[in-house]
């Protein structure tokens, strides 16, 4: 038994081999993720709930969720840091923010409305109290109101040409979650050129990417009057970018 096999058997089955273990055992084999078979993920201190089937959190995403964190924590706010997780998925971004920040008030932003319900069910198990949340079905900004002082994102990025996408995530994880148009850059251009309205006066916008991104990322920051520090993941490829509002409202 594999390494896979034998984390289904303890998280899922809690030990126990049964007919409905080898039934899952059979669909791992063929591809499904193992994330989606044990019906969650663990991301920073939180367990995320996939039962819509979004896309799986990366650790990648969950290593600048932890240095978001980090400098939420000492933005000096008076009272509540209001926090924008923006296509939001299962909602793992907002969701540990939340968890780790009292004082945040989190509103979240899916385009696909079947991951709402996965958002909400991830708040609640996390005991998020109602009043500090809010979760829309919206395509980025569109149904969004009120400015943020952090705007948090895992956009679709990817590249459908340079395309580094794994088999069996092409075929069981939501492309729509994926794949970001002409060079990965469609999402990303709007979400650069739309946050200053949706951005507090020296706020923060937090952008995942991939690395081939950043000089494109870099010049739309520039035209938008944004400064722009590109910073790299735990495996030292620049997988994220900080971009902080330049001009005074």
């Amino acid at each position: 038994m594999n390494q896979e096999a034998r984390w289904l058997l303890e998280e899922k089955y809690d030990g126990t081999e049964s007919e409905a273990f080898r039934a899952d055992l059979e669909r791992l084999k063929t591809g499904t993720p193992l994330a989606y078979l044990i019906g969650s993920v663990p991301f920073l201190n939180c367990t995320i709930h996939l039962d819509s089937h979004p896309l799986i959190p990366r650790s990648e995403t969950e290593f600048w969720t932890e240095r978001a964190i980090e400098t939420i924590k000492k933005y000096p706010a008076q009272g509540m840091v209001r926090v924008l997780d923006l296509c939001a998925g299962s909602g793992a971004v907002g969701v540990a923010v939340a968890h780790a920040i009292p004082l945040a008030q989190v509103t979240f932003g899916e385009i696909e409305t079947e991951h709402l319900a996965t958002i909400a069910k991830n708040l609640e198990a996390h005991n998020i109290p109602c009043t500090r949340y809010q979760v829309f079905a919206s395509d980025l900004f569109e149904n969004i109101g009120g400015t943020f002082d952090f705007i948090l994102t895992n956009p679709p990025y990817i590249d459908p040409i340079l395309d580094r996408t794994e088999t069996s995530v092409k075929a069981h994880e939501p492309h729509s979650a994926l794949y970001g148009g002409t060079d990965g850059m469609e999402l990303i251009k709007r979400i650069i050129i739309q946050a200053p309205e949706y951005l507090t006066q020296n706020g923060q916008l937090w952008i995942e990417h991939e690395p081939e991104q950043v000089s494109a990322i870099t010049a739309l920051a520039k035209e938008n009057d944004f400064s722009c520090v590109t910073h790299n993941d735990q495996y030292n490829t620049a997988r994220y970018s900080v971009l902080t509002r330049t001009t005074l409202e």
